[in-house]
């Protein structure tokens, strides 16, 4: 079973999407920490976002905890984008791809249904994943409980019957591949839509692209998968 994510692993996120993402988030944590009538400084918002998504693996976790925001409505106003398939940017040659992986494809993303349906159905991906699982979906006790939480990964494996050794994570960030790969997942690294020493911590803060013992398979795109199945097996 394969389990891919979607921003900066199957498309380029960091292109157009994320700064307009960032920009939106900005202006609703402003909102949450203002008193009401002025919203609060960049500095305090950056700080907070930041130290929320470090903690909690989600800004979105740390200001349903702390302030009480709900879920629905951070992710309805963050992913509004006027003219989203403008801004999308991918490889040619993803379906092929996909048919090209043997066994079957989830999709497992942190971003909302809207969202990434919007994106699977621009580049021609929704027939190849046997289930599309975004961000609504991830709940644990009752609680959104995204990536890199283990919770959410054992869920997942006991709902779809799966065996964590005959799993494939393919992502982008660091910290959803080391969460997999303590369960007993496989794990593919994709770089080549990362931005090295990414002050907002998005994926990977740290100066260098290393690849860690956590990740099995290091791969620039997602194309380069199949050259790299005996690594992954």
């Amino acid at each position: 079973m394969w389990l891919f994510d979607l921003d900066n692993t199957l498309h380029n996120a960091s292109h157009a999407i994320f700064p307009a993402l960032m920009a939106n988030m900005n202006v609703y944590i402003a909102n949450v920490l203002g008193d009401g009538v002025t919203p609060a400084g960049a500095d305090a918002v950056n700080a907070a976002r930041t130290l929320y998504w470090r903690r909690y693996g989600a800004t979105m976790l740390g200001l349903v905890k702390h302030h009480g925001v709900q879920p629905s409505h951070f992710l309805d106003v963050t992913h509004r984008f006027e003219r989203l398939t403008d801004m999308i940017r991918a490889e040619r040659g993803l379906r092929q791809l996909l048919r090209r992986l043997p066994g079957r494809k989830i999709l497992l993303t942190n971003a909302p249904h809207r969202y990434s349906t919007q994106v699977l159905r621009h580049l021609g991906l929704q027939r190849h994943f046997n289930h599309h699982i975004s961000v609504e979906s991830m709940m644990v006790h009752r609680q959104i409980r995204p990536k890199p939480s283990k919770l959410l990964l054992r869920k997942l494996m006991r709902r779809h019957g799966l065996t964590p050794g005959r799993c494939v994570l393919v992502e982008d960030t660091l910290a959803n591949l080391r969460s997999a790969h303590a369960l007993g997942m496989r794990t593919a690294w994709v770089t080549q839509y990362l931005k090295v020493g990414d002050a907002v911590g998005l994926a990977h803060p740290q100066k260098r692209l290393i690849r860690p013992a956590y990740v099995d398979v290091k791969v620039k795109s997602v194309r380069n998968l199949p050259a790299r199945l005996h690594h992954l097996r």
